[in-house]
């Protein structure tokens, strides 16, 4: 049996695979002869899910115990022999089966294992996942360590019954004698290749929920490991020199560059193709009549912001990549394209794909994992600084579809700082909640915080920009570093971080924790 969780009409069943194949070219080349494998622009589909599926092994740990006569022979929990043991596993897979229903994100449930002994448990860690879901029943002779995961990038959440089944033993002895405590020592030893064995908040008691929100947490931890992603321009961090080594180091991201002058050749080709410019239009049209948008720029802007929107996206495909960062998009693009990238990005991202300006690699990393976490996409934006719990949030590249389905109202204007091009003003919802990660440059210690949107000012900034009132400690934000990014998505995804940022070594700080 395998549990697979899916969602959002089955996910579109789109994967990163879907960059490498299944599009529809253009007739057009916007490299050489070659056509771009660019699908039309449809801003009806769900977004795509770009993440690979959580592999998560069941496993169930019971020993066997035989009535020895006026003396104590068994262990706590119903579950000491095979009969008892079948029962349980039942009981399990009926409820893999509903917690899989319930995922909305990409999640794999292998067929559960029954192990009884060390051997056994060995056996089932030459399979091939990511997760061990624990069901710690009874032990004897050493089941429990020879049942968690032993490949240091995997992890163990450790299942325990009180009132949901059989009560287990473990419910009794779990402690710290078998798991550590998330100390900022032991944090410090984590990375990418070790996430630091089983702590005390990877145990969970009878609630499935509390399994769900951290399998969520090590499903956007997997995707965010490792992930490439496509540099216009070259890769920097802004006012700290060592973001993107740290960024390769740390978190493993693949950064593939490419140059301003490989955007020239294939901008050179794509304005001159006829049939590429019709295409374009025809999307402005569309476009333009998503409810709730208003132009503001001159049209011709937005038609070649989708002349560069595919041009991305075929980076996106030729070098199998889901994420898209631009250098220099304030400056050096705008007179090559005629427009500003901002459009082209806020499209991406609203089909699921990460796009972001700047090339910032001090805030790429933590939204990546942002992205990945809430399955949403995510805003890069400035911050402000923070006076009565407010703090004014501003970009130009702002996605629409920020809850992952409905377009937000906007009006399109030229990009802030050029007077050019074209760009979003997002209205957010007033009474929003959202979560902001706010990294100290690279130095591997993050800040989360908890906001509600209080209104959409319009005030002589980036033309996306939202009043946000800050909740919780918020004049410890007075402290923090400014001048630099934050980034935002819709809903509370901060527990969910903080328990996959323990586990790669990123200190976590969250001004809006509740006692």
């Amino acid at each position: 049996m395998c549990c697979h969780g899916v969602s959002r009409r089955e996910f579109c069943a789109v994967t990163a695979m879907g960059l490498a194949g299944g599009v529809l070219g253009l007739p057009s080349a916007l490299a050489g002869a070659q056509a771009p494998a660019v699908e039309p622009w449809d801003p009806d589909k769900p977004m795509v899910v770009t993440g690979r599926p959580l592999r998560v092994q069941p496993i169930l740990i019971h020993a066997r115990f035989g009535r020895r006569e006026k003396t104590s022979w068994r262990s706590w929990s119903r579950i000491t022999d095979d009969q008892a043991a079948a029962e349980e596993m039942e009981r399990i897979r009926g409820e893999l089966k509903a917690l899989a229903a319930k995922a909305d994100f990409p999640l794999e449930l292998l067929e559960p294992a029954r192990v009884t002994s060390p051997d056994e448990g060995a056996k089932v860690q030459e399979g091939d996942f990511d997760v061990v879901l624990l069901y710690a029943a009874t032990d004897g002779g050493g089941l429990f360590k020879a049942a968690v995961a032993k490949a240091p990038d995997r992890d163990t959440i450790v299942f325990l019954r009180h009132k949901s089944g059989p009560t287990y033993y473990f419910y009794e002895c779990f402690g710290r004698r078998m798991a550590a405590e998330r100390t900022p020592e032991a944090a410090a030893k984590n990375s990418a290749a070790h996430h630091g064995g089983v702590t005390l908040d990877d145990a969970v008691v009878d609630d499935y929920d509390e399994v769900l929100w951290r399998l969520r947490a090590l499903y956007g931890l997997k995707n965010f490991i490792g992930r490439r992603i496509v540099a216009l321009g070259g890769a920097q961090g802004k006012w700290d020199g060592n973001a993107v080594q740290v960024a390769r180091d740390k978190y493993r991201l693949d950064i593939v560059e490419v140059t301003y002058a490989e955007l020239a050749g294939r901008l050179k080709t794509a304005l001159a193709d006829a049939t590429l410019i019709a295409q374009a239009e025809t999307w402005t049209d569309r476009y333009l009549a998503v409810p709730n948008t208003r132009l503001e720029t001159q049209r011709e802007y937005v038609r070649n912001a989708f002349v560069l929107y595919a041009i991305f996206k075929d980076w996106l495909r030729q070098h199998q990549a889901a994420a898209f960062t631009i250098n220099q998009c304030m400056g050096t693009v705008i007179p090559m394209s005629n427009t500003t990238a901002c459009m082209a990005l806020s499209w991406l991202n609203d089909e699921g794909y990460l796009a972001f300006c700047e090339s910032d690699f001090v805030i790429i990393p933590c939204g990546i994992l942002l992205h990945y976490v809430s399955g949403r996409p995510v805003f890069l934006h400035n911050s402000t600084f923070p006076h009565k719990a407010t703090v004014t949030c501003a970009h130009c590249t702002s996605p629409r579809r920020m809850d992952g389905h409905r377009y937000e109202p906007a009006r399109i204007l030229t990009h802030y700082e050029s007077d050019f091009g074209a760009a979003p003003k997002v209205e957010m919802p007033v009474g929003q909640v959202v979560s902001f990660i706010d990294p100290e440059y690279s130095t591997g210690r993050w800040v989360g915080i908890k906001g509600v949107v209080r209104d959409n000012p319009f005030f002589a900034i980036c033309r996306s920009q939202q009043d946000v009132e800050i909740l919780g400690d918020w004049k410890r934000l007075l402290r923090e570093a400014r001048d630099s990014h934050w980034m935002m998505a819709y809903g509370d995804w901060l527990r969910e971080i903080d328990y996959a940022a323990w586990k790669i070594g990123v200190r976590w700080e969250n001004v809006s924790q509740e006692a």
